[in-house]
């Protein structure tokens, strides 16, 4: 992972985050925003997890639970040499999957029952290996923290202005309402900058993690297909989580689907089937492991109490 990047991110977060306190209450009101900023970071590291899987209902399941998911989930992770994460499934139509934690000693990958239903058994160990590759490059930690400062800016810049400073140190109603609208965009953009940078990186680790390429590549076309077609209600409901998944869950009803963090789903189809031709994968490669291309859990059947 580039920490210095990561580094760079936050500086800015938290040094936009400054500058809004500054203007709307002075240098106290900066003193208060930062200290904030500080509290932010610190929650969203020790929390990131368990808020997320908690928003979306997510059920933890084992080898005994939900076998063929744990066991892919388990061999990708010694192939790709990182500590096993916990794995969780979501009651959710809307084909998708995401990763948290703080560190991969303490991550978790999630997969909604309509991607398990959607994807062969290779294109949904290419999803796998994704988030995995997510969870070595500490992605989840880093867009959870940037999500949470983001938020925090936006809500800092429409609440300062009532409950600022004196009425002497605020500034004119013309640069609180700018505030108001510039303050969350910068943020936004901050956000996406990053989330779309290592959306590639996560594909192309990926790739080389499950041994093909190709199998992510048409999984990223099946999910994004379903996505436009299958609303995510939770999702709709908490549009910041939505840098989370594998592909943006949102429909698009409203203004988040302006400022998406995730690169064009064609783009990264183009530098996975890229990365195939250097690996010499063709379409008609196997599976992660050697076996056929196949759906663990075909012939009507979904494994465990969430089915």
């Amino acid at each position: 992972m580039n920490y210095v990047r990561t580094g760079m991110l936050m500086a800015a977060l938290t040094a936009l985050f400054g500058v809004v306190g500054y203007l709307l209450a002075g240098a106290g009101g900066m003193l208060i925003a930062l200290g904030i900023a500080v509290a932010t970071n610190l929650f969203s590291y020790w929390n990131s997890d368990r808020l997320a899987l908690s928003a979306y209902n997510a059920q933890q399941v084992d080898a005994a639970t939900a076998p063929e998911l744990y066991g892919m989930v388990r061999d990708l992770a010694q192939r790709a040499n990182m500590p096993m994460p916990r794995v969780y499934i979501i009651q959710e139509d809307q084909p998708n999957a995401f990763a948290t934690g703080r560190n991969p000693q303490n991550a978790a990958v999630a997969a909604t029952t309509g991607i398990i239903r959607a994807l062969s058994y290779d294109e949904l160990a290419g999803v796998m290996a994704h988030e995995l590759a997510h969870i070595k490059n500490h992605d989840t930690l880093t867009m959870t923290i940037s999500a949470t400062m983001a938020g925090a800016i936006s809500t800092l810049a429409s609440f300062g202005m009532f409950f600022g400073g004196s009425r002497d140190n605020r500034p004119n109603a013309i640069v609180q309402i700018a505030l108001m609208i510039l303050a969350p965009l910068a943020a936004s953009i901050v956000q996406m900058a990053i989330s779309r940078s290592r959306e590639y990186e996560a594909d192309r680790i990926g790739g080389e993690i499950c041994g093909n390429p190709v199998a992510l590549a048409d999984a990223l076309a099946k999910i994004a297909g379903g996505v436009a077609h299958i609303p995510n209600e939770t999702a709709e409901a908490k549009p910041a989580t939505a840098h989370m998944f594998i592909i943006n869950p949102l429909s698009g009803r409203g203004m988040d689907s302006l400022f998406s963090t995730h690169p064009d789903t064609g783009n990264r189809i183009a530098a996975l089937m890229e990365q195939a031709r250097a690996m010499g994968v063709g379409a008609s490669r196997g599976g992660f492991v050697g076996g056929a291309s196949r759906n663990p859990f075909a012939g009507g059947r979904e494994p465990g109490p969430w089915g």
